[in-house]
């Protein structure tokens, strides 16, 4: 029996040996893996960082770029108000405007748009009511220089200042308000070069 339990020591021996040496391949494959699955870990946190990082970034700059949209509309439409204000007074002086002036730019007017044809002209009751002595003889004398012919009518219109000209039915709209509105860009440009150059 000696040589029997020398056998089955000898095969408890080998398979230990086996055992132990298949336990040493397990755990240097465990470890292995272990040493892959931390460094793939790291090389997927620092993936995680940049792109949150971009992220940051990214959110960062899309932010800025929306204060400065907000703070450039602001400021626009700031100056935008404050050129309508300024050609606002302006059309306000310009209608306040009184006496010799006011008469005077109106002749200045009717010698623009005075046509060579047979009309007739309207004012404000405000202006009928105050036009000087012998206007209505002036206006006759410009619509001759130009070839034609104006009657002052005595029927009034709703104007802050200047004068409405009808010629065969079709009416022209010689306010001062008219005039501003479309002289309006030219207006605008003109005042932000002075306001904000």
């Amino acid at each position: 029996m000696a040589g029997l339990d020398k056998i089955i020591n000898q095969i408890l021996a080998e398979a230990n040996n086996s055992a132990d040496e298949q336990l040493a391949a397990a755990k240097r494959q465990a470890n292995a893996i272990m040493t892959a699955a931390k460094e793939e870990a790291a090389k997927a946190g620092k993936e995680i960082s940049k792109r949150s990082e971009m992220a940051v970034t990214s959110y960062r700059e899309r932010v800025k770029s929306t204060n400065d949209l907000t703070r450039r509309t602001a400021v626009l439409k700031t100056k935008q108000e404050l050129i309508s204000e300024v050609i606002e007074k302006v059309y306000q002086s310009f209608c306040a405007r009184d006496g010799d002036a006011y008469w005077k730019t109106i002749k200045e007017m009717l010698n623009r748009f005075a046509l060579a044809q047979d009309g007739d002209i309207y004012f404000s009751g405000r202006d009928l009511d105050r036009m000087p002595a012998g206007f209505a003889e002036e206006i006759s004398k410009i619509a001759e220089g130009k070839g034609g012919k104006l009657t002052l009518s005595e029927e009034t219109r709703v104007l802050d200042g200047g004068f409405v000209l009808a010629y065969g039915g079709i009416e022209e709209n010689c306010s001062f308000k008219a005039l501003f509105d479309s002289k309006e860009d030219a207006f605008k440009d003109q005042v932000q070069k002075i306001l904000f150059s």
